[in-house]
């Protein structure tokens, strides 16, 4: 095994301005800032920055020893030994220090006030490991040279394997690694970390996202959030998303967006997604249409337990909710429901005509969301089907939409019961 050498660590600001010496004693500038190479664990110092308007580097090899005093190189100074900074490589104090960046221990934005540096040597070479970002308050003072006056304060030191930064210079690499490391991520803290980015960040970041990770993402942002960022995303980005996101999400959206940019996104769309969110466009704000999703789960009355379980494999995965499956005939008027527990357990050869219940609680696609939110309380219900005059299903409200619509209006007294009375909802029988 290759034996492995700490020499030292230290901070980047305290090296910021130290001067550099050659062998022969020659200062042949200062430490403007130092070249990394992101391409392991731990990023490589790979150059270092020695004059304001030079724009080659002192290659890491040629440095000798490393302190707060300043560096010292291993032989006499040569400009023409010098290399130009590589495309993978970046800047410590351009790209780092002082920016936002993701912890994504924590699922939280956090500001890098300072970098920890590590210098080291394994079989006689000389390396430079970035190891970790200071985000506590000892790392603004340390820069202000009054760190002593925080001396009792934790250091608080974020490991460089649990950050990710916001700028788009990463290599295909580190990009690869990240997008692992977001994976990992519930969307809900995602949400949090998009929704506490300038606008500037937000879209390079989803763009990073998968899609399925990017839209269970936006769907659990607010609804302000999502149209910032879709008025700065590319037309033909923002319309593929559009067309994956549940339609009623999509509809939202579009319908807070100016008419020429709503349109543009809508002629991008597939035909039947489009048609599909104009019709939700269509309903009155805080109604059953506007709050409904067409994507849910119906079957003929006319089939097997068997035969729906196995059709439920195809349907499922696009499916807003599984756990009431709607009974209809060819004319897609509601006829039953029954639960996803009573499918499974009943016998294969049973037919859903006699396990449905015909009794089913509904709402019309032109009540209101308080009619909607006291149907879904009263009978403990997951989701309630909307239907038109001729009991003709047209989607279904789930719990999850209600509350959207209700949390925010809580601060008001006569909203407020709805609210509490919603919270409920769940616990049921």
């Amino acid at each position: 095994m290759n034996e492995v050498k700490a020499l030292g660590t230290f901070y980047f600001s305290q090296m910021l301005g130290k001067p550099i010496y050659d062998s022969k004693h020659r200062q042949i500038g200062r430490i403007k800032d130092m070249a990394v190479r992101w391409d392991g664990l731990y990023p490589q110092v790979v150059g270092i920055k020695y004059a304001k308007k030079v724009h080659t580097l002192i290659p890491i090899e040629q440095v000798q020893d490393c302190s707060e005093k300043g560096m010292q190189l291993s032989g006499p100074f040569a400009a023409e030994n010098c290399v130009p900074l590589h495309d993978e490589d970046i800047y410590i104090s351009k790209w780092l220090l002082d920016k936002q960046i993701i912890d994504l221990r924590g699922s939280r934005m956090v500001r890098a006030n300072d970098i920890t540096l590590s210098w080291l040597t394994q079989d006689d070479h000389m390396r430079m490991l970035l190891v970790a970002v200071d985000i506590g308050l000892r790392g603004i003072f340390r820069r202000l040279g009054l760190e002593f006056l925080v001396k009792n304060h934790a250091h608080n030191l974020l490991g460089v394997q649990y950050i990710k930064p916001l700028e788009s210079w990463t290599s295909s690499l580190q990009i690869t690694r990240e997008k692992k490391q977001l994976s990992e991520l519930h969307p809900a803290d995602i949400a949090d970390l998009l929704e506490e980015m300038d606008y500037k960040s937000r879209v390079s970041f989803i763009e990073n996202l998968d899609a399925q990770q990017a839209i269970d993402a936006l769907t659990e942002v607010d609804l302000e959030t999502q149209v910032e960022i879709f008025e700065q995303m590319d037309a033909q980005k923002a319309s593929d998303l559009l067309e994956e996101m549940p339609p009623d999400e999509a509809a939202d959206i579009l319908g807070e967006l100016s008419v020429e940019k709503s349109e543009g996104l809508l002629q991008l769309m597939e035909a039947e997604d489009a048609a599909e969110v104009r019709e939700l466009m269509q309903y009155e704000d805080g109604t059953a249409g506007a709050l409904m999703t067409t994507e849910f789960i119906a079957f003929s009355a006319k089939i097997t337990a068997e035969q729906a379980i196995n059709q439920l494999r195809e349907l499922a995965p696009s499916a807003e909710t599984i756990y009431y499956l709607f009974v209809v005939d060819e004319a897609e008027h509601l006829q039953g429901v029954l639960s996803l527990r009573e499918l499974i357990i009943a016998h294969p050869q049973t037919m859903l005509e006699t396990i449905m219940h015909t009794k089913v609680e509904t709402v019309r696609d032109d009540d209101t969301h308080r009619r909607v939110a006291e149907v879904i309380n009263k009978y403990s219900l997951i989701a309630v089907p909307v239907v038109d005059e001729d009991n003709v299903i047209l989607g279904i409200v789930t719990v999850d939409d209600v509350l959207d619509i209700l949390i925010p209006e809580r601060g008001n007294r006569e909203t407020y019961p709805w609210f509490a009375m919603s919270k409920m909802v769940g616990r049921g029988r």
